[in-house]
Parts: structure tokens; C-alpha cells; sequence
């Protein structure tokens, strides 16, 4: 059964307005429209959407600033699917940073944007609360804080992202391929700088424990499971 989404596009561009409208539209999905970040800022929380696909560049407010304040304000998590002709990873981080879930650089295919779009309602649990729990681990998705019973996990914004994302599959596993994309999109670092980030992210969110949570399924990929 075809999954139809309330999907918020904050765009400035007319004429891309106007193809997203006729694409989404053509699939069944319902879609609002926004031309500047304060008033997509008021719809997105007026009426959270299961998806927001939101500009980097607009006027009046920023996709950067957009993307903290709904963050800030809202009671649920609002997938964000960030939009932007740049494509560096500096970039990407400061998106993903500011609380982006997904990132698409312009030009982009209309199939690609609508199966990011499906991928991230199922994948983070549209509407649901900031709060993700597993066992003793707690993950507020607003913020980024972690907690193991109780004590606070120190993670860099790299393993922090890999344990969201885990958090977010669980109790699935990750391949480290659709992981790597995840992290990096279709851009990943020329080394392999992902064995570094699980080794930081397991030095805090497993070492200090008598139980890990998480495990390297061999010739598969990595997954949390539960300690409880």
C-alpha cells in the first residue's frame, strides 16, 4: 500500500516550488509550501509534517537557523531533508549539525527526493517524540545528549551521528555500506575514517559497561541491541 506523507517544502525558488508541487501531488502526497524561513518555520510547527524539505538559502531566516529552532521549539521529531547547491562536507556537517536528518544537493532527480522522503518518515519514526530508548540508552534526537544509566555519553558529532542512526535502525542492522551512505551521502572521504568513529563511540557508550551494545555483525554491518 502506497504511503502518503504531509510533506513542507521551504523553498524560495518559484519555478522549483511549482515542479515540487506537481511532483508530489502526482504521487498523492499532500504538500504545503513556504518561500522564506519564518513563515515555513510557523507552518512546521503549527502543523509538523511527516517530512520538511528545507532550503539552505532563504530569506528572512536561514535553513541553518530554520533547522535549530524547530529543533528547539517542537514537541516531536520532524524529519528534515535538507536542500543545497553546496555539496562540501564542511557543509554537510554544519547541516547535520543543526539538526538535519538527510541531504540532497541540487540538482537532484524528483524520484530520488521522494524516496528520501519515504526512507526518513519510516526510518525516523515520523511524529513520535525526541526521546529514543534502548535498554539503559537514552537518546534525546532534539538535542543530540545521550545517556547510559544515567551518565552522560561525551561523544564528538561523528559517533554521536552513528549511534543516532543505529538508535533509529534498531533493532535492524546497518550494512556499513548504507551506513557510510548515511553518514557521507554519495560523497565519502577518500580514507576509511569510520573504524575511528566506532572505536570513539564504543569507548564511551560501551566501555564503562559491563554489556556492549554494539556489535559488529560479521559480513553484514553493526547494530545495537538492548542490555535489558
Amino acid at each position: 500500500m502506497l504511503q502518503r506523507l504531509h510533506i513542507l517544502v521551504i523553498e524560495d525558488n518559484l519555478a522549483l516550488r511549482s515542479s515540487l508541487a506537481g511532483l508530489l501531488q502526482a504521487h498523492g502526497h499532500r504538500a504545503d509550501f513556504a518561500a522564506d524561513g519564518r513563515s515555513g518555520l510557523a507552518l512546521a510547527l503549527a502543523e509538523p509534517p511527516d517530512v520538511l524539505v528545507l532550503d539552505l538559502n532563504l530569506p528572512g531566516l536561514d535553513g541553518l537557523s530554520v533547522c535549530r529552532r524547530l529543533r528547539e521549539q517542537s514537541d516531536r521529531h520532524v524529519p528534515v531533508l535538507m536542500l543545497t547547491a553546496r555539496d562540501s562536507l564542511h557543509d554537510k556537517l554544519q547541516g547535520f549539525d543543526a539538526g538535519a536528518d538527510d541531504y540532497l544537493v541540487k540538482p537532484f532527480a524528483g524520484e530520488e527526493l521522494l524516496a528520501r522522503c519515504l526512507a526518513l518518515s519510516q526510518r525516523h519514526r515520523a511524529g513520535t517524540g525526541h526521546l529514543l530508548r534502548i535498554g539503559s540508552l537514552c537518546l534525546d534526537r532534539r538535542s543530540g545528549e545521550a545517556q547510559r544509566h544515567g551518565r552522560r555519553l561525551e561523544l564528538l558529532q561523528m559517533p554521536r551521528r552513528i549511534l543516532q542512526e543505529l538508535a533509529e535502525a534498531w533493532p535492524r542492522t546497518l550494512s556499513r555500506s548504507e551506513l557510510m551512505q548515511r553518514l557521507w551521502g554519495d560523497d565519502p572521504p577518500q580514507s576509511d575514517p569510520l573504524r575511528s568513529h566506532l572505536y570513539l563511540l564504543r569507548q564511551e557508550l560501551d566501555k564503562p559497561f559491563p554489556v556492549a551494545m554494539l556489535k559488529t555483525v560479521h559480513g553484514v554491518g553493526f547494530k545495537l541491541v538492548s542490555d535489558e
